[in-house]
């Protein structure tokens, strides 16, 4: 297993992880070295580390362009790979440090959180240019993102004043904002169920239901154990499943798998 305390060394203090199914490998983003881990399958094993400026974080694949862009989060910048060599080809500066990026198979586009500047900014991927920058209105230090691309939504998660916001893709702009609880970060979309997920450092699972397009509220902040701030979702089986480090103070290490109760 990749977990052995042998590969735990070469991706220390792993913020994200990036699956490229075809090539059967993963990628790390290493925010306590400042590198990017090319884990394969198939060895078992770290092969390469690709260097980065500070503290890489959240990642995104484009799969019809063969590259995996991690947001360089102190760094300021965007590190784009090329995964079918393993290679840094070009990095995205911004001024403002950068949040979660995430790309729209719909839009062929990808986007990311300038959380300085509580701006939404566009990557085309063909020249790797930025191609849009809109404001993100209430939303403030937007960390977090997640996607519908069926219905051209992004959910932003505002870690500087508690706020899930909807953003219109085609207007560019800001249309809804909902209150979560304290210490938002990771955030994740179930499309079958119209629902949306925030995972919260003080301990809770704010959940939010799509009714449409256009019209959104809260179902609950659902209560976990102090910082958990990841979470993944299983949008087939409808699970939700979250990385406990603590439980009621104490260190643990372990996953928690949630089931999702439908609501009217």
């Amino acid at each position: 297993m990749v977990s052995t305390l042998t590969e735990r060394k070469h991706t220390p203090g792993v913020e994200g992880v990036e699956y490229v199914p075809e090539l059967k490998k993963f990628y790390t983003s290493n925010a306590h070295d400042d590198t990017i881990g090319v884990v394969d399958l198939r060895q078992m094993k770290v092969i390469k580390k690709l260097k980065t400026a500070s503290k890489p974080d959240g990642s995104t694949y484009a799969v019809p362009f063969h590259k995996l862009y991690v947001s360089d989060e102190r760094g300021k910048a965007v590190a784009i790979v090329d995964v079918q060599k393993d290679e840094l080809v070009g990095t995205v500066r911004f001024d403002s440090e950068t949040g979660m990026p995430q790309y729209d198979p719909v839009a062929r586009k990808v986007y990311v959180n300038l959380q300085d500047q509580n701006i939404f900014a566009v990557i085309d991927p063909v020249t790797d240019k930025v191609v849009g920058r809109y404001p993100v209105g209430q939303c403030k230090g937007n960390h977090g993102m997640a996607l519908d691309p069926e219905h051209h939504r992004a959910f932003l998660a505002c870690e500087e004043n508690n706020l899930m916001t909807v953003f219109d893709l085609d207007k560019h702009a800001p249309i809804a904002f909902l209150p979560l609880a304290d210490g938002p970060d990771v955030i994740k979309f179930d499309a079958g169920l119209g629902r949306i997920y925030v995972a919260c450092y003080s301990g809770a699972l704010s959940v939010f239901h799509q009714d449409d397009p256009d019209h959104y509220r809260k179902l609950e902040d659902f209560r976990v154990q102090h910082a958990v701030h990841s979470l993944a979702i299983d949008s087939k089986a409808h699970r939700v499943y979250t990385p406990e480090q603590e439980e009621d103070g104490k260190p643990v290490a372990r996953m928690v798998v949630y089931e999702a109760v439908a609501v009217p």
